[in-house]
């Protein structure tokens, strides 16, 4: 594991495209509504992007070893979708959840971050799963400190969403990011505190937990990208980009309109 350790300049940079990243959610928030298919805001968001913020879409065209490149430029997960959900022509309705997943890449540096919304009046099982998988974000990035370890993270994300009677998917983790979409180290939403690398100022990484209501099973769809829970439960997401600083941490991805921190 080779963890890149990011200069001023970089970090300056990782600044300015994460804000970016969470301004595109910023924007597209109000819309999200019933009736507005996921194809439409993948091309608001697109659109966005490219002719406002002058970036690139990361995940467009994007291929791993192993996927055929994704074809949008966000990630639109839906109710049972876990993540990587692909937007499509259908309507959003009354109750719905969903998350979307933003990455823009400005000045060769990555930004990362998603976010759940709910779509009329969700039912309160589905309302509490995005406000506990919010907490489950939060209580992660407030472990994060020189000195203490990535194991940290996913220890406290786990026992708050295991409290909760949720679980934890296993399959996807969080990463590091600056020029790179992915980069080391993987950062796990479940673990033993004290476990795996010892965290050091200038370190960026996503935090990123996929909790479900029901069991951590997953499976992918024919598509080739959309993991949904094997059970059918819903699922819920948040993702923030983080900066582990010389006394602790800073969020990258805050925006004038990002919710804010939770009452832990």
């Amino acid at each position: 594991m080779t963890i890149h350790i990011k200069t001023p300049e970089e970090i300056e940079k990782m600044r300015v495209a994460g804000r970016l990243a969470s301004e595109v959610l910023d924007y597209i928030a109000p819309l999200v509504k019933a009736g507005v298919t996921t194809e439409e805001l993948d091309r608001l968001c697109h659109d966005y992007m490219v002719q406002e913020q002058g970036c690139v879409p990361a995940p467009l065209n994007y291929a791993p070893p192993g996927y055929k490149p994704y074809p949008n430029s966000i990630c639109t997960s839906i109710n049972h979708q876990v993540c990587h959900g692909l937007p499509n022509d259908r309507p959003l309705k009354n109750g719905d959840i969903v998350n979307l997943d933003i990455t823009v890449i400005k000045d060769g540096f990555h930004g990362d971050t998603s976010r759940m919304f709910c779509v009329g009046e969700p039912s309160i099982q589905a309302r509490r799963l995005c406000d506990v998988t919010f907490e489950c974000l939060w209580l992660g990035i407030q472990a994060v400190k020189p000195g203490g370890f990535l194991g940290d993270i996913g220890a406290v994300i786990q026992k708050h969403a295991e409290k909760n009677g949720y679980s934890v998917v296993r399959e996807f983790c969080g990463h590091g990011i600056g020029r790179k979409f992915h980069e080391d180290p993987q950062v796990l939403h479940y673990g033993k505190a004290g476990t795996g690398p010892q965290l050091q100022a200038g370190m960026i990484f996503t935090i990123e937990p996929m909790i479900n209501a029901g069991k951590s099973a997953i499976r992918e769809l024919p598509d080739g990208w959309t993991i949904v829970t094997k059970d059918r439960s819903l699922s819920a997401q948040w993702e923030h980009t983080i900066l582990v600083t010389e006394t602790g941490f800073e969020v990258l991805t805050l925006s004038a309109a990002c919710p804010p921190a939770p009452l832990l």
